[in-house]
């Protein structure tokens, strides 16, 4: 983890706990003497892809240095029902505090890491790769694109700034591909970093405008049919990048893959995954 990475995910820490915990968790201070210790451990109840591990340590130590924490698993690692991930001993209010955080980090991160994991699963063998979106929970994006990372895909870019991706709306309010792309280049010239340019298209019409005027690296090809995803890739022959997108599912994801593009990207990885099944359960210490 570099030093922004960290200070980023101190920082949604701090506002995850101040949010969740107000002037005191008051259940815990209510019912449970200051000073007890116990233990818990974080239990799996669903089958999947294991993320957060790291987020959930970071939370526990912010919480408290009074805890102890044992391991069992890592990142990445498959998951059964039943198995253990972690234990963590000592306070308790310290270990109340944090479960929930560390429960909704790790459940949400888990289960897009299981969700990529079964989509490239899906196409293994084949060239393609599979990328994320911008379809992510606000201000979770950061342990969300790592998720996917973790479940074996790649990280399209992470926001705004870091790409020039021209849309449809781009292209329209531009009054068309050519303009739009000349534009971009213009601009690109006049910044003090290199930044990569991809074009969305919609039709082999369009793919050639963009090949006609070129100065872009990569080109999105858009709700096309396997079948014309084929046409499209030999007719770019390899002269810029392509990513295949909108309406790829588990169920027909082999097919797109087929027709040799370099990427597909889903946004259902971030935006409608379901959390992975897990608890974070008490033992108390004699």
């Amino acid at each position: 983890m570099t030093q922004l990475e960290n200070e980023q995910l101190q920082w949604f820490i701090t506002a995850a706990l101040a949010e969740d915990v107000g002037d005191g968790d008051h259940t815990s201070l209510s019912t449970i003497p200051p000073g007890a210790a116990g233990e818990a451990q974080l239990i799996i109840k669903e089958a999947g892809i294991l993320a957060g591990v790291d987020e959930a340590l970071a939370v526990f130590r912010r919480v408290t240095d009074a805890l102890s924490i044992t391991v069992f698993k890592s990142d990445g690692d498959a998951v059964e029902v039943g198995e253990v991930v972690l234990a963590v001993r000592g306070s308790i209010h310290g270990i109340l505090v944090a479960e929930r955080l560390v429960l909704n980090i790790m459940q949400r991160m888990s289960g897009i890491a299981t969700a990529t994991r079964r989509i490239v699963t899906a196409i293994a063998g084949t060239a393609t790769k599979v990328l994320d979106t911008r379809k992510t929970t606000p201000l979770l994006r950061f342990l969300e694109k790592k998720a996917v990372v973790i479940g074996g895909g790649v990280n399209h870019r992470f926001g705004l700034y870091d790409m020039i991706l021209i849309k449809d709306n781009h292209v329209d309010y531009a009054g068309g591909i050519t303009n739009a792309i000349k534009r971009a280049n213009e601009y690109r010239g006049n910044m003090d970093r290199p930044i990569a340019i991809e074009v969305e298209v919609r039709n082999l019409e369009e793919i050639e405008q963009v090949l006609a005027v070129g100065g872009v690296e990569r080109i999105m090809l858009d709700n096309f049919s396997p079948e014309e995803l084929r046409k499209a890739v030999a007719l770019i022959n390899g002269r810029m990048v392509t990513e295949a997108s909108g309406g790829i599912t588990l169920d027909n994801i082999r097919a797109y893959a087929a027709a040799g593009v370099d990427f597909i990207s889903i946004g259902a990885l971030t935006h409608s995954v379901k959390s992975l099944d897990m608890s974070l359960k008490a033992k108390v210490i004699d």
